[in-house]
């Protein structure tokens, strides 16, 4: 028995959930309850209205036997008539009493009890509730005056058993409930067709998207049901996402093919150069081919950096809370050894308060990184860069500066920067274009605003504003 259970829940676990089950079950099981409900309502009603056509009976037969014994002397036994009026139960017994207000039962069964009120004569029937032994009835008791004496009371009291009334009751309720039960068997019929036929509102989106091959063109939702339009409108959101992301893989593809083409181009060259030659020669343009390696090298790792910038990512579990005004000096001082190697004087300053902004560590130093390299590498002879840290306490943001003494910039070309692989004219130093955009998507990656200006030694001075962090940082 246990196994069989064990099996019957790993198969419900195991079937596909069915639109057509669950709005079936979503009607029928409504259904049902309200046909519980409904029988026991028709049932209490039914009862009541057996109760009311039964005590009206009962009444009218009391009244009739005071009629009959208005003819007859009593005490004595009753006429053929009036036994036959009293012949209610098929088991033959007989619930009736006679009683005189002077001289007690006259006839009938004496365990049969008076109402809790005195009836008056030419009052209407009193009914009411008794027990004989365990068998409730239903009594009614009229007055009227004795026949042999004027001065004289009789009690003419009646009684029956309560089985006939619920017999009508269920009779009703019987009748009723296989009404009902045929109206929700045609009730169900009808709502599976029209399940079916409402589903059928699905086929040629369905049709549509089995035609697709590789096209993620957003879906024509001209003919699908207004139900469905949220399920189209996430398809078409999951389809702009994967838009963009083979749009960035062949974005990718392009500029990989475009920046290492060149470095390979003239690697090939002096290899074939260095085949031919000796001596310093040989070393000259061995040292062209390392150059060469080591700008391909870069250029892939910004490349790969580019990418890992613009890749969309959902959620905020890679973001943490981070302490700027620590990390932003420890990420400072890993590039103080190459600032000596190239005579730049690389300097921090920052407030010894903390600067927390939420983000991801790995792209924040590989922002900063990138803007370092841009500075040393335009910075001048025995110059200086600066990076700076402070914190705008009116707009609550967290503002990081990087600043050299190089040439700079003109005004009219500040805007373009931060654009994939555009280097200022008239640039003599050896770059790839792509290390602002770097600073540029991560800095968006954080909700950060990227500013380009010139600085007051004419180089270039770039901020980046952090936004407040949420409360829970």
């Amino acid at each position: 028995m246990i196994r069989l259970a064990y099996d019957l829940l790993a198969w419900r676990k195991k079937r596909r959930p069915s639109l057509r089950r669950r709005l079936l079950g979503f009607l029928l099981i409504p259904m049902l309850l309200l046909l519980v409900l409904d029988a026991l309502f028709i049932y209490a009603v039914a009862l009541s209205f057996s109760n009311h056509v039964h005590d009206r009976a009962l009444a009218n037969d009391a009244i009739a036997l005071a009629q009959l014994l208005r003819h007859e002397s009593l005490p004595g036994n009753l006429s053929s008539q009036a036994r036959f009026l009293l012949d209610y139960e098929p088991q033959g017994r007989d619930y009736y009493a006679i009683r005189s207000h002077r001289q007690g039962l006259l006839s009938g069964n004496g365990a049969l009890a008076l109402p809790a009120t005195p009836v008056t004569v030419g009052a209407p029937p009193e009914l009411y509730d008794i027990r004989i032994g365990r068998t409730p009835l239903r009594a009614a008791t009229v007055a009227m005056r004795s026949p042999d004496n004027t001065r004289d009371v009789l009690d003419v009291s009646v009684a029956e058993t309560l089985r006939d009334r619920h017999d009508v009751a269920r009779e009703i309720l019987v009748l009723s409930i296989s009404l009902q039960l045929l109206l929700i068997v045609l009730l169900v019929v009808l709502a599976w067709l029209g399940v079916n036929f409402g589903l059928r509102g699905l086929d040629p989106l369905v049709r549509r998207l089995a035609q697709r091959k590789q096209t993620l063109a957003p879906i024509d939702d001209s003919d699908v049901p207004v139900e469905l339009l949220p399920l189209t409108q996430t398809i078409d959101a999951l389809f702009a996402r994967l838009r963009e992301l083979m749009a960035l893989h062949e974005r990718f593809v392009a500029d990989a093919a475009h920046q290492l083409r060149t470095p390979l181009a003239g690697m090939a060259l002096h290899v074939d150069r260095a085949q031919s030659l000796e001596g310093a020669p040989l070393h000259e343009a061995l040292e062209q081919i390392r150059q060469l390696n080591t700008r391909a090298a870069r250029t892939a790792r910004q490349l790969l950096a580019l990418t890992r910038a613009q890749t969309p990512r959902d959620g905020d579990a890679h973001l943490h809370d981070i302490d700027l005004a620590r990390r932003i000096p420890e990420w400072v001082g890993e590039r103080v050894p190459e600032a000596l190697a190239a005579d730049v004087d690389l300097g921090y300053e920052g407030a010894s308060a903390p600067a927390r902004v939420r983000g991801d560590p790995h792209a924040l130093q590989e922002m900063l990184d990138n803007l370092l390299d841009n500075a040393l590498r335009y910075a001048s002879r025995n110059g200086h860069v600066t990076v700076g840290l402070h914190a705008d306490a009116p707009r609550g943001t967290i503002v990081l500066h990087v600043e050299d003494d190089g040439p700079g910039v003109p005004e009219t070309f500040l805007p373009r920067l931060g654009e994939r692989f555009f280097r200022a004219p008239g640039t003599t130093e050896d770059g790839t274009g792509l290390g602002l955009a770097i600073v540029q998507r991560i800095a968006e990656q954080h909700g950060a605003s990227v500013t380009y200006t010139r600085a007051r030694s004419g180089g270039l001075h770039v901020q980046i504003r952090f936004p407040k962090p949420p409360a829970r940082a």
